[in-house]
């Protein structure tokens, strides 16, 4: 085990818990958790620490930390956070293993220097702090309820990481309702020290917990969390559900990539990186959960639908679509199966319409068929009550057939009816069987399953696969310090190209010209038809200012473009210092796209893949993931954009070169790995041709950190 899981086992395994500011008031925290701790039966020692003593609960209380006998593993501290500081030192000198500050008062309010004093002090004497302002930890591997949430907790195989102290309270019950068994739920709050990353850590090898869902408001090492994501997923099924989707992050005006990078697609893209379910709503989160703790793991893709109404199974087979479940399409073997159990005007094609007169006993023949052929790996089970097929005879049959096959495939099932399919629903998912009354939550189970299927059966590691580039680093950081030596934040177009000649990647011929006769020149060393493009440290969007002319044939339109583009950026910007007129080769139109990198503030350097040109903004076509990236990943990041069928080619077009994509996107992503001094990098356009005919690179923009 190591030192860091093992720093934090005493939270979840405590043999010995003090609770500091216990309370003899029945109305106080300290009295709850008190009184939870208890009624949890726990069968570790207790010591209730107050200053005036006497007995709180029956237990005697002890005046201070120094009166207990033996090693604290964790002490509550239910006190106000003026006196939080000084208990906090007393703890220290009681060589306490592990603080859980359940007290507010601290960085939710501002008082950050305070917050920070105290895990600077715990850290120089070997604790660590959970909180502050959290209502606890529930851990069933001791049987402890040390919150002040409710008493009653059902023990199982679910984790819970909730950053909101409320909403974990409200858990608390809502697992009840759902007959959802807990292996701990944690109170992250403010994450002054222990946060989720760490807690997974612990969890990924804890024998109790099958599924782990996290509720999170804010992240603040995203790089550290990714790391541990990657490495739980492949173990086990990690769901999240994420607040403040409507919320923008910062915008870096002077970068697409950044205007493009919303704080949300952010987080969303590289959870599924991760391997990770988000869930759009807590009740989604809550089946998903239960639903995969229960569930085997399958052991193909192929999943059959039955169903005695062919509208239920067209709206099911939908929702396979949305929620990518793989319907088995070999028809010749689903006939062979279900053939001598539909009627003729029924169908054996997926999904399987047993019709509206079918029996009870035609559903468990079929189900029974299903369940013996190996071909079928899961199976979505529908129905509509019928006179012939009321809930008197489906909710019980359900039941059975689910007890005795419920470890030999996934199964799940879907009922439409009256009052007394709905009441029987609500008692069967009482006693543990996965039935709905919407076929879409039926089915997103199954996609939440076939999600940690591919995370659990893929052998592939990303740090087995990083294709290792070499960065001239020399040449980067020369041009780095040219950069910052004139007090400059973005490189300038030939600097930008330098910096991906030292990746290995080749830009457009290009020259700068300081005056109208240089740009003829270099136009006629170059060949006609060229780009001009304005060289100036003070115009960034060059296009938007009349800085850009495109498609010149002669010396005549490179006299006048050069003249064009000077008066119009000396319009936008008089006192502009323009060091010329960059000269580029014209290329033949392809598909445009763009790639960018930048150091994101959460999950620190990411790539961004989409749609490109002048309409990148508009249509938002983009795609994010963390960087470190393998050739898989980068795939993955562009088949998520809407338009990858573009790639692929469209109306007679060939495929386009798609592996001359992946390769910039590793470098670009490299470079900013390996150099510490850029913030952003972006290529746009990047204009693709066809498969074997490679890229070319348009124009590059590229932004060091403020100075």
């Amino acid at each position: 085990m190591s030192n860091k899981i093992q720093d934090i086992k005493c939270l979840f395994e405590p043999r010995l818990v003090a609770v500091i500011g216990a309370s003899h008031n029945k109305n106080k925290i300290g009295y709850k958790i008190l009184e939870n701790i208890i009624c949890s039966g726990y069968a570790g020692k207790i010591y209730p620490v107050n200053p005036a003593g006497g007995e709180i609960l029956n237990i005697k209380a002890s005046k201070s930390l120094d009166d207990i006998n033996g090693n604290v593993d964790m002490a509550l501290i239910v006190i106000p956070a003026k006196y939080t500081f000084d208990i906090v030192k007393e703890c220290a000198k009681k060589k306490v293993k592990s603080l859980v500050i359940i007290t507010s008062g601290f960085s939710e309010i501002g008082n950050i220097e305070e917050e920070k004093e105290i895990v600077d002090y715990a850290h120089k004497h070997g604790m660590r702090v959970l909180g502050p302002n959290i209502f606890g930890i529930y851990s069933s591997m001791v049987s402890i309820n040390a919150t002040f949430g409710p008493k009653d907790v059902n023990p199982g195989n679910v984790a819970i990481i909730t950053q909101s102290g409320a909403l974990g309270i409200a858990m608390f019950g809502k697992t009840k309702i759902e007959n959802i068994g807990l292996s701990c739920v944690v109170s992250v709050g403010n994450k002054s020290d222990i946060d989720e990353a760490d807690i997974l850590e612990y969890l990924v090898s804890d024998k109790n917990t099958k599924v782990i869902l996290m509720y999170i408001e804010g992240i603040k090492n995203g790089e550290k969390l990714v790391t541990i994501l990657k490495k739980t997923t492949k173990k086990k099924p990690v769901v999240v559900i994420k607040s403040g989707s409507s919320k923008r992050g910062a915008i870096a005006a002077a970068s697409h990539t950044g205007s493009l990078a919303g704080a949300d697609e952010i987080f969303s893209d590289i959870m599924k990186q991760c391997g990770v379910m988000r869930a759009e709503s807590i009740q989604e989160a809550l089946i998903w959960c239960k639903f995969l703790a229960n569930a085997p793991i399958p052991k193909g893709n192929n999943t059959i639908i039955i169903t005695n109404g062919g509208g239920l199974g067209v709206l099911s087979a939908d929702a396979c679509e949305k929620y990518n479940v793989t319907l088995y399409d070999n028809n010749q073997n689903i006939k062979k199966t279900f053939e001598s159990l539909v009627p003729n005007f029924g169908s054996v094609k997926n999904p399987i319409d047993l019709t509206g007169q079918t029996t009870i006993t035609g559903y468990e023949n079929a189900l029974n068929a299903t369940f013996k052929n190996k071909n079928i790996h899961s199976i979505i089970c529908l129905g509509c009550e019928t006179a012939v097929l009321g809930a008197d005879k489906f909710l019980p049959a359900i039941e059975k057939i689910y007890l005795e096959n419920k470890s030999a495939k996934p199964i799940v099932f879907s009922l439409l009816g009256g009052i007394e399919i709905e009441n029987g629903i609500r008692d069967l998912r009482g006693k543990g069987v996965p039935i709905f009354s919407d076929v879409c939550e039926a089915v997103s189970c199954f996609g939440a399953m076939y999600v940690n299927y591919q995370n659990v059966t893929s052998s592939i590691s990303i740090d087995d696969n990083i294709k290792k580039i070499e960065i001239d680093t020399s040449l980067t950081e020369g041009i780095i310090e040219k950069v910052k030596q004139d007090k400059r934040q973005f490189l300038l177009s030939y600097e930008a190209a330098g910096i991906m000649q030292a990746a290995g990647l080749n830009v457009l011929q290009s020259y700068v010209g300081h005056n109208m006769d240089e740009s003829v020149m270099y136009a006629e060393k170059i060949g006609y038809p060229v780009v001009m493009k304005v060289v100036s440290k003070d115009i960034v969007h060059k296009s938007d200012v009349g800085g850009v002319a495109l498609d010149l044939e002669n010396k005549e339109e490179v006299i006048d473009a050069y003249q064009a583009i000077i008066h119009n950026c000396r319009e936008y910007m008089s006192d502009a210092i323009i060091e010329g007129v960059e000269i580029v080769e014209m290329v033949k139109p392809g598909t445009e796209i763009i790639i960018g990198a930048r150091r994101d503030k959460t999950f620190g350097p990411i790539v961004m893949f989409g749609l490109g040109g002048i309409y990148v903004e508009v249509m938002k076509d983009v795609s994010f993931r963390a960087l470190p990236l393998d050739n898989r990943e980068a795939m993955s990041m562009i088949k998520a954009i809407k338009s990858y069928p573009l790639l692929l080619g469209v109306r007679g077009e060939k495929k386009k070169d798609i592996n001359s994509i992946i390769d910039i996107i590793i470098k670009i992503g490299t470079i900013l790995q390996k150099c510490d001094s850029i913030s952003d990098i972006e290529i746009n356009p990047l204009v693709v041709y066809e498969q074997g005919e490679g890229v070319k690179i348009l124009d590059v923009r590229i932004l060091t950190f403020k100075l």
